[in-house]
């Protein structure tokens, strides 16, 4: 899932109105921000795999660090005390430990049975919704539109780049997210654990929209 991640961290706004979006949407894409080094660095791996589902053809071989239930449990608590300790919020902490734990459970409705409980080995799970790309398009550009009209209708623009940024932003990621499953598989895991560094630019953006935004929903 992609722009479904992104989903939670706009709505998430309406929850924890306190809370930067772009804090948000790095809760909600914390598993895929530490995921591009792993790979980069060895310890988990990806293949490059046609036809391995219909909507992506990367074949997760290993990723019990990043995408485990149990990691991801362990990932949720640490940036949840991180965000209490940085700004003395419970409720900031609790939403971006929930947005944290949120990815395994969205990743595990598209993945197919990859997705580990725990390192070590044992059982892998996924529903398989990306075997359906009409399937997946539904499912994750619903989320989408929610999430967006949920952050837009609780905020109004303290100035133009208020309104430009934040739409410019929700078409990027459209557009990069759109054409996936019609694209030239990607040449390596490398460029493709490459490319994944990018969500940080998303991220950093949420942060200097919500700048520019006022948030009128309390």
């Amino acid at each position: 899932m992609f722009v479904g991640h992104f989903a939670l961290g706009f709505a998430a706004k309406r929850v924890a109105p306190r809370a930067s979006l772009g804090t948000l949407l790095a809760a909600a894409q914390a598993l895929d921000l530490l995921w591009p080094a792993l790979v980069l660095g060895g310890v988990e791996r990806v293949r490059i795999a046609p036809g391995a589902t219909a909507f992506t053809p990367l074949d997760f071989e290993s990723y019990p660090w990043s995408h485990s239930l149990a990691m991801a449990a362990v990932w949720a608590l640490l940036c949840g005390v991180a965000y209490f300790a940085l700004r003395r919020s419970g409720r900031g902490a609790l939403v971006v430990g929930a947005l944290v734990a949120s990815h395994w459970l969205l990743d595990l409705l598209t993945h197919r049975p990859d997705l580990p409980l725990a390192p070590g080995g044992g059982p892998l799970y996924g529903l398989g919704l990306w075997y359906s790309i009409a399937g997946t398009y539904l499912v994750e550009l619903g989320l989408f539109a929610v999430g967006v009209t949920v952050y837009a209708a609780g905020s109004r623009p303290r100035d133009r780049v208020g309104v430009w940024a934040l739409w410019s932003l929700v078409g990027l990621l459209l557009l990069v997210y759109l054409p996936g499953p019609f694209a030239p598989p990607p040449p390596s895991a490398q460029a493709v654990a490459g490319a994944g560094l990018g969500i940080w630019l998303f991220v950093f953006w949420g942060a200097w929209i919500d700048r520019h935004r006022d948030w009128t929903w309390r």
